[in-house]
């Protein structure tokens, strides 16, 4: 067997790690952009709210 198997091992790891921390990157992108898009659309819907004069759809 010999030391094969230990650097098969070895780069299999590192690839895990890469694609691990890729995938956390690719996740954390992900919510930082559904966040830009939320905030972004709550400023619209208030500013639709404000233009049209009123409490328009709100429960006082």
């Amino acid at each position: 067997m010999g030391t094969r198997g230990v650097i098969g091992d070895k780069w299999s790891m590192r690839i895990l790690w890469a694609c691990a921390i890729g995938s956390a990157v690719g996740l954390y992108f992900v919510a930082v952009e559904r966040q830009t898009q939320n905030r972004a659309r709550m400023l619209a819907e208030e500013l639709r709210a404000a233009s049209s004069g009123g409490n328009n759809g709100e429960d006082s």
